[in-house]
């Protein structure tokens, strides 16, 4: 499939696997518009781009429907109909264990991680239903398919819940020409992991996957066929090999 001059939109696109997606497809001739909370990390992301890429950025936060919905208006407005919608926005804290979590944090960490994708994916689908066609790409997490310590508690059931979301619409919407991938990255290299109790250290940072190895994952799937789904992808740095 031709990538060059499909719309995107990746939420989370300030910075981490967000961003590294997203430079991923604007080098394969994408229109790629990014959307994130913090409009310092948006410019940052714009400012920092190769000469030969650009990007729109628009700050939105996903958890305000009402928000969602002006972001895709002025999407549709500024670029056209979306082609592509990448969900990489995410969050976590330092204390997630069930003994010291507070329940504020699960609430928006819930809010965060599954509503914002749900607000999003509800948003595209129906241009990409008019059109009869489209790719949702979630960016879930391996602690979306194992609970893990490492992760926490409230993330590993905000993506849970999340993969069910992107499982759930890809079985509702492939017979209309849409399809959803999961994606399960085990440990990246992004500022998230700066929210652990213990941030790694550099030596421990360079062994995790890095943004741009998921995106090399994200360009192959949008240039599969049409017949082609990917409802799922584990992504693993060679210490965290799940059986």
């Amino acid at each position: 499939m031709e990538l060059s001059g499909k719309i995107v939109l990746v939420a989370g696109g300030g910075g981490g696997i967000g961003l590294g997606i997203a430079k991923g497809l604007a080098a394969e001739g994408c229109k790629v518009a990014l959307t994130d909370i913090s409009e310092k990390a948006l410019t940052r992301a714009a400012d920092d781009a190769r000469p030969d890429l650009s990007f729109l950025w628009r700050t939105c936060d996903i958890t305000n429907r009402q928000q969602v919905l002006q972001l895709f208006q002025w999407l549709d407005e500024e670029l056209g109909a979306i082609d592509i919608l990448v969900n990489s926005a995410g969050i976590n804290v330092a204390n997630r264990m069930m003994s010291n979590i507070d329940p504020a944090d699960f609430d928006r960490m819930m809010e965060v991680n599954t509503t914002g994708t749900f607000n999003c994916i509800h948003a595209a689908l129906p241009m990409m239903r008019q059109r009869g066609s489209g790719l949702i790409v979630n960016i879930v997490s391996l602690a979306g398919k194992r609970a893990m310590l490492l992760a926490g508690m409230p993330y590993c059931v905000s993506k849970f819940a999340t993969a069910a979301l992107g499982t759930f619409v890809n079985l509702e919407e492939c017979q209309n020409g849409i399809k959803v991938t999961n994606i399960y990255p085990g440990e990246t290299n992004t500022p998230i992991v700066d929210k652990r109790p213990t941030p790694p250290p550099p030596e421990q940072r360079a062994k995790m996957l890095q943004p741009e190895d998921i995106a090399a994952c994200v360009v192959t799937i949008a240039k599969l066929p049409e017949r082609a789904i990917v409802p799922e992808l584990v992504i693993t740095p060679p210490h965290m090999m799940i059986p």
